[in-house]
């Protein structure tokens, strides 16, 4: 810090801003490359103000030329040419402003500019991701189609004509976009994840109507182009350039040569399809109808050759047989039912002929003594104790006396 610098003795802003100037005009003069934007060119001025810019980085520097430095390089340069500048940095003191005063202007070849996306397509591939094995297939029947093209765009109509005269219930999500210049790429890659994100777009495609190589720069952007790639939905480029073709299409899962190609690879065409199906329900008529035909030839040959006949025949008698054999069957169970009960009987009369009851109808009696036991003996009834006895009429109770013996008289 200055000597003369402290919170006592604050410089004054127009102090900093010289002493910031003195040290930037001591920098020596710089190539610089970008794109040229926002070019302000005023009638009769002496200055052309414009932005160089890194498409890349997404940076932007002040550049300021002479009216003759800018109209030296034939034809004047346009916003989104390539340039390189040769200039030296200057500090506006007053404004606090930092811009690089050109001194020269040379647009990039285009040589310089193939040989660049050259490299940065050797770069990517070396990635993977022009891969086949990480492209995906096109869904066949989309629920919705995501279009990235210019506002009221041929390629927009291109692709909304064709595809809606292939398939007329056939939906759209349509984002509006420049697809070329400086706004290019930020917008394109903005619709990229915008609908990628929706879960009802199947498939994204980007589309514009051809051009030079430098009006199809943006679609080599090394940002645009990893952010395609990074999308879960199907993409197919359709930008429409056969040689040199854009970074994009080699991305993309697939390349349509056109807008209009693209509307034949997203959708099925209904009439194509109606067409199909009429077919295969005549091939599956024909079909049936053969195998029909085949059946009644086969029963037609087995008629005339008598076989047929002769099973027919055999008929009455097969149901004679059978009438016979259940007949045999019914008697045979019969029979064996009637053995059955028969032995029934003689073992129910047997049974009765053991039961208590059938002994007392034949004139014997049964003694029960007072715990409830049958008395098989005299000692069984205790003298002094109630008995019962079971006649098969009745019973009837009595009473054991005592005899002397018992008392011991």
């Amino acid at each position: 810090m200055a000597a003369d610098n402290s919170p006592e003795q604050p410089w004054p802003v127009i102090r900093v801003n010289k002493v910031m100037g003195d040290y930037i005009a001591r920098l020596g003069d710089i190539w610089v490359e970008g794109q040229l934007s926002q070019v302000n060119i005023r009638p009769g001025a002496s200055q052309v103000f414009m932005s160089l810019r890194d498409v890349s980085a997404d940076a932007t520097l002040s550049l300021v030329a002479s009216t003759k430095v800018f109209q030296a390089l034939q034809p004047p340069p346009e916003p989104g040419a390539r340039v390189v500048v040769l200039g030296k940095f200057e500090f506006w003191a007053k404004r606090g402003g930092l811009h690089l005063r050109a001194r020269a202007i040379k647009a990039v070849g285009l040589g310089e500019l193939l040989a660049q996306l050259e490299r940065l397509r050797a770069t990517l591939a070396a990635e993977g991701l022009f891969d086949e094995r990480r492209k995906r297939p096109l869904p066949f029947l989309p629920r919705r189609v995501g279009l990235i093209t210019g506002r009221r765009s041929d390629a927009e109509r291109d692709v909304l004509t064709n595809a809606r005269r292939r398939w007329p219930a056939v939906e759209f999500e349509v984002r509006s976009v420049a697809v070329q210049g400086v706004a290019a790429v930020p917008e394109v890659t903005a619709a990229i994840r915008e609908l990628d994100a929706l879960d009802d777009v199947d498939v994204i495609v980007i589309a514009r109507g051809g051009g030079s190589v430098e009006d199809l720069l943006p679609f080599s952007n090394e940002d645009l182009v990893r952010t395609a790639a990074l999308a879960a939905t199907p993409i197919v480029s359709a930008i429409g350039h056969e040689r040199d073709h854009p970074l994009l299409d080699d991305v993309a899962d697939f390349r349509a040569s056109t807008p209009t190609d693209a509307a034949r690879r997203i959708v099925p065409d209904l009439a194509e399809e109606q067409a199909r199906l009429d077919r295969l329900r005549q091939a599956m008529r024909t079909q049936l109808t053969a195998g029909i035909n085949d059946e009644h030839r086969r029963i037609e040959s087995l008629r005339r050759s008598g076989a047929l006949a002769q099973a027919i025949n055999r008929i009455p008698a097969e149901q004679e047989l059978l009438q016979r054999t259940r007949r045999d069957a019914r008697r045979a169970v019969e029979a064996l039912l009637a053995g059955a009960s028969e032995r029934l009987d003689g073992l129910q009369h047997r049974l009765h002929a053991l039961s208590p009851a059938a002994t007392l109808e034949r004139g014997y009696a049964i003694v029960v003594s007072e715990g409830g036991s049958i008395a098989r003996e005299p000692a069984d009834v205790v003298p002094g104790s109630r008995f019962r006895v079971r006649l098969f009429g009745g019973s009837f109770t009595g009473e054991r006396p005592l005899t002397d013996t018992d008392t011991g008289a």
